[in-house]
Formats: structure tokens, C-alpha cells, sequence
């Protein structure tokens, strides 16, 4: 009789597993925002193995490199560190090699566990799930316990079955953000469109208000470009416009917008950024354009190109955003009409040059 009742039990167990793994690929295929997806991987994951925390990391196999993008129950300090290079010998580096879950019950009895981060947030179990599509890894899902701990063997093999749902989702979201990425990108310089700037400027004005930030507004055009299309081509303007691109998405922090507003004209917004900080940064700009472009254009012509630069900021010069556009819009011109290649800017309603 007690047999039968172990039978049952088991069964029950198997039948609430099953369950509990439907539900998880429910909540991963519902919705086609990546951030939403990999919540949802880690919120369920995390109940269908009990386990307290966990984090969900994408991988990039260019740059051999994780990046952190969901997580729950750990630390400022262990979260603060958002992208991390797979570490050879590491856990990480074995999960992807093997392609497939691998559990630690104690990191104190492991010998190739020696992740200090880890360690110090007092992470004792782990199971380290491989997110896999088409034979590539496009994830790992962590399941992290305080305590050292045995984990059942059957949910192991129902997480191996998650997994793929989970990488499915994130191959589907991420499919989505391209299409999405495409309709908001300038495909020469490979910053955001005018279209973008249009929606996008007044929403961060309007979050600068709601929570009392500053916010910086950024204009820069090319001195005498049709001149240099006239003598080099248009492929080669075409060039200095990429490259003009590359310089800008490289300056700026991930925080920040840069745009392609149209033609040879180029806007950057820089929230939570007031005039003072925002000046340098446009002078930055402004310089390694100046310098890099000759560069860039080495054995095609003989120069370069500069550019000359408006910035205005959200309260000091206006809490308007058509006045802080044409403000803007004034400081750049006036930068080209008093001798190019500088930055404008007003301070107070006193006008202010390059420092």
C-alpha cells in the first residue's frame, strides 16, 4: 500500500512540475519586450527551482563577453558590475563549452568555483543554465541559493526543457528590438533618426521636469560640407558623416541620445546633464571630429571637416521646448556666422563662446 502511495506521490510531484513548466513558458513567450522576457525567465525560474535570487546575463560571442540585464535578490555590490569577460577555466566559461546545465551544491567544496564577487555576496548553490538557439548561446540563466543545498535531479532535466523556451523568447525579443532598432536608426551613421528625436525629446523634457533633473540639448552641424561634397564626392561625404556618427556614439554615455537630424546636422541629448557639465562634452566632440576625420579620410583628401555646435540646457535657458530648439538652433548658427568649428553656448542670457 505504501508503494501505491509513493507511486501517487511521485506522480503528483511530476504532474505539479509539468505544470509549473507550462506556466514558465506561458510567462516567457507573452510578450516580445526583451527586458520584459528576461524578468519574466528569472521571476519564474527562480520559483519553479526555489531558490531566493538569480540573475539572467547575454552573452556575446564577438567579445567572449556577459552582460548583466535582469537579476533579483542579490546585492547593489554584486549587481554594480554589469558586464564581465568569461573567465577561462571559470563556471561560466564550462557551462558554455558543455552547452549544458551544471549545478554547484556547495561553492565552498568546489575547486574551480573561485568567482570573488560571488563569493562575497555569499552565493553557497547555484545551478547555471545555458540559453540556447540554433546551436548558438544566447544567455545564461543563474539560480543562486545563500545556504549549501541538493537540487532535485528531475527539475534540473524540466529546467533543461525551460531553457528553451527562455532562448526561443529572447531570440524572438531580440528579433523584434532589430526591427524595431531599424525603424528608429539613420542607416549611414548608425544613430537615431529625426523621427526618433521628434518622439524622443519630449519625453525626456518632460521626465527632466517630473523629477526636477536638468536636462542638455546638443546641436552641431558641418562647416562648409557642401563645399567638401563639391571637391570629394559624395561617397566621401558619406564617409565623414559615418565617421562623424562613430565619434559621437563613442563620446557619449550609454545614458545619452544621439541623433542624425538630418542632412549634415546632428543633435545629442544629454539628460540629467546641466550646461556647465554639458559644455565640455560638447567641446570634446567638437575637437576629436576636428582631429579624427583627417584621420579617418587618410589617402582619400587632404583634410578633415569641423563642426560647429549650439548647447542649451533645461531649466537655465528655457523650460519651453520649441524656445530651447530655436535657441539651440540660434547658438549653432551663430557659431558659424562668427568664425565655425567652436561651441556657443548661454549662460544666464549672457552669451558665451568656446572655453
Amino acid at each position: 500500500m505504501s508503494g501505491c502511495t509513493n507511486c501517487k506521490d511521485s506522480l503528483e510531484a511530476q504532474v505539479k512540475a509539468l505544470k509549473d513548466l507550462i506556466e514558465v513558458a506561458r510567462a516567457v513567450v507573452s510578450t516580445l519586450d526583451l527586458d520584459t522576457v528576461l524578468q519574466a525567465i528569472l521571476t519564474s525560474a527562480m520559483r519553479f527551482a526555489e531558490t531566493p535570487a538569480g540573475s539572467v546575463a547575454l552573452y556575446d560571442d564577438r567579445k567572449m563577453e556577459l552582460s548583466l540585464h535582469a537579476h533579483a535578490g542579490l546585492s547593489a555590490s554584486f549587481i554594480k558590475k554589469e558586464r564581465w569577460d568569461v573567465t577561462s577555466g571559470g563556471l561560466t566559461e564550462k557551462v558554455l563549452s558543455a552547452g549544458e546545465i551544471l549545478f554547484i551544491e556547495d561553492t565552498a567544496e568546489t575547486s574551480f568555483f573561485n568567482n570573488p564577487v560571488a563569493l562575497d555576496e555569499g552565493i553557497r548553490s547555484l545551478i547555471c543554465v545555458p540559453l540556447v538557439v540554433q546551436k548558438r548561446t544566447v544567455g545564461v540563466l543563474y539560480l543562486d541559493d545563500f545556504v549549501p543545498r541538493q537540487f532535485d535531479r528531475e527539475k534540473l532535466n524540466l529546467l533543461s526543457v525551460l531553457s528553451s523556451f527562455a532562448a526561443m523568447a529572447i531570440y524572438n525579443a531580440k528579433l523584434h528590438n532589430r526591427t524595431k532598432l531599424m525603424a528608429i536608426t539613420d542607416a549611414l551613421t548608425g544613430l537615431h533618426n529625426h523621427r526618433y528625436f521628434r518622439q524622443q525629446f519630449p519625453l525626456e523634457l518632460k521626465r527632466a521636469k517630473r523629477y526636477k533633473k536638468p536636462i542638455t540639448l546638443v546641436m552641431l552641424d558641418v562647416d562648409d560640407f557642401k563645399k567638401f561634397n563639391d571637391t570629394y564626392g559624395h561617397s566621401t561625404g558619406d564617409l565623414i558623416l559615418a565617421s562623424i556618427g562613430e565619434i559621437i556614439a563613442m563620446t557619449l554615455r550609454r545614458v545619452d541620445f544621439a541623433f542624425r537630424y538630418g542632412g549634415e546636422e546632428f543633435v545629442i541629448l544629454l539628460p540629467e546633464t546641466k550646461l556647465e557639465s554639458a559644455i565640455p562634452v560638447a567641446e570634446r566632440i567638437r575637437e576629436r571630429i576636428e582631429r579624427e576625420t583627417v584621420t579617418a579620410l587618410k589617402g582619400i583628401a587632404d583634410c578633415g571637416v569641423t563642426v560647429s555646435v549650439g548647447v542649451v540646457s533645461y531649466p537655465e535657458n528655457s523650460s519651453a521646448q520649441d524656445e530651447l530648439f530655436n535657441k539651440v538652433d540660434a547658438l549653432l548658427y551663430r557659431a558659424k556666422r562668427e568664425g565655425k568649428n567652436r561651441v556657443y553656448f548661454d549662460r544666464n542670457d549672457t552669451d558665451g563662446t568656446e572655453g
